[in-house]
């Protein structure tokens, strides 16, 4: 609290006062003349300035420190009765804890308007702020203090973010793009259940990767994400409602719960971008051929600082829940509202497409793949009236609905010892020797046979 730190910062003044007074082995003659040296000095104090101390006083700490050591210097709590009303502080302090942003001034306030005279004064409202702890900036010290947490068990909570990769070559081999890469990674055990480079930050391209992750790893009791473009979209929040996940967006300037994917960013750009970057004519598909073998046969079975074990020993103990395939599909499918026309037919995108006539004049639910505008499904009040029938296409896919095309990378400089190829073969021996007997404990547990959510898919 405040009012203790206070007491104590007077109790080391007094200590730093008398302090050569204290020197064990000088009689009481010798005390006595360092008392009145001390007596006739002026002494720093860390909040009011100089000071000046008398004789009297001086012994009088002398004496307080004999009996009860440093605690004995503090400055005794003066016991009195509060003259305002209990509750009334607690009012106080409940309206600066909801909204640490008040001030002193607003709350006395409104404490005014709703007491009337037993109100106290804004001053009196502050110091009792003070003393409890409540002032603005103890409040603001304590929300950047963050303490540790993780998630019970593995797919409890998942954690997405989005990294702004390398430059690599475009479709057209001289020009080129930025990769981002979409990540996802187990809260409990570290494990990343899916990632992927993509040459744009597209809400499209993270269904992607959460739909292989899902696909492979089973549904998460939650997801954390932060307040970006893709993860604040509308078709994100329907597909983890049809899937019964909790869509959860961390609070704009609060890093809470985003530590460890930071900390495996960091892990990835020291330990694959950095080798990755070094082959010539680099591209996005290169990159994600890459990645795999590394997460599998590098990261998941080293040793995480943070938990002692390997991320993939320790998602070992897994209980996935799988959705059907149907249920997968519905949950990434996009829908967006139509109005019919008079004449039965809809708009999407520059298609329009026939519908039940008794639906004319109605706002209907169109749900489609974003990839496939040739096949939507119309339904009305949560009942489904078919397909609609294509009457005029313009556009086959989704305007956001682009393919990823890249260029070839050459083979890296003879001579060199590629890091990430050593890994990609290791990876597809270890996919070539099991090729034969499936074990599903294996391909679902197993950190030695991991293989990609989209291979698996």
């Amino acid at each position: 609290m405040v009012l203790e730190d206070l007491r104590e910062t007077e109790a080391l003044f007094r200590y730093s006062v008398i302090r050569e007074a204290l020197e064990e082995g000088i009689g009481p003659k010798e005390r006595g003349a360092r008392l009145r040296r001390l007596a006739a000095e002026r002494h720093v104090h860390p909040e009011t300035g100089t000071r000046q101390v008398s004789r009297s006083t001086l012994g009088r700490w002398v004496r307080a420190w004999r009996k009860a050591g440093f605690e004995g210097l503090k400055p005794a709590l003066r016991e009195v009765e509060p003259r305002t009303d209990p509750e009334i502080l607690q009012q106080a302090f409940a309206l600066r804890r909801q909204e640490p942003r008040r001030t002193g001034a607003q709350i006395a306030e409104t404490l005014a308007r709703y007491h009337g005279a037993q109100a106290p004064a804004e001053r009196t409202v502050q110091r009792h702020l003070a003393r409890a702890g409540l002032r603005q900036a103890d409040l603001a010290r304590s929300e950047r203090v963050f303490g540790r947490f993780e998630a019970d068990k593995p797919n409890d909570l998942w954690v997405a973010d989005c990294l702004h990769g390398p430059a690599v070559f475009a479709t057209n081999g001289q020009t080129k793009r930025k990769a981002i890469l979409f990540a996802i990674l187990d809260d409990h055990s570290r494990l990343c259940v899916n990632a992927r480079f993509e040459a744009a930050e597209t809400e499209l391209r993270l269904e992607r990767t959460l739909r292989g992750a899902i696909e492979s790893r089973g549904v998460p009791q939650a997801l954390y994400v932060d307040n970006g473009a893709p993860f604040i979209s509308r078709q994100l929040e329907r597909a983890c409602a049809k899937l019964g996940i909790r869509l959860i967006h961390s609070r704009p300037g609060r890093p809470e719960g985003r530590g460890k994917i930071e900390r495996f960013f960091r892990t990835l750009r020291s330990q694959f971008l950095v080798e990755a970057e070094q082959r010539p004519g680099l591209s996005l598909e290169e990159l994600n051929r890459l990645l795999w073998p590394w997460l599998t046969r590098a990261y998941h079975q080293r040793e995480h600082s943070e938990t002692g074990a390997e991320p993939g020993y320790r998602y070992r103990s897994v209980e996935p829940r799988y959705a059907q395939p149907a249920e997968i599909r519905e949950a990434f499918a996009w829908s967006e509202v139509r109005l019919v026309s008079k004449t039965a037919t809809v708009s999407l995108f520059g298609n329009r497409y026939e519908v039940d006539s008794v639906l004319c004049g109605r706002q209907v639910e169109v749900v489609f793949d974003p990839h496939d505008l040739e096949v939507i499904e119309v339904r009305y009040a949560g009942k489904s009236f078919g397909q609609a029938s294509p009457h005029e296409m313009r556009r086959h896919a989704h305007p956001r609905a682009v393919s990823d095309r890249a260029l070839e990378a050459p083979e890296p400089l003879p001579g060199a010892i590629d890091y990430l190829a050593l890994l990609k073969a290791e990876h597809e021996r270890s996919l070539t020797e099991r090729s034969g007997a499936i074990d599903y404990r294996q391909i679902n547990h197993d950190p030695d046979t991991d293989t990609n959510p989209e291979e698996r898919a």
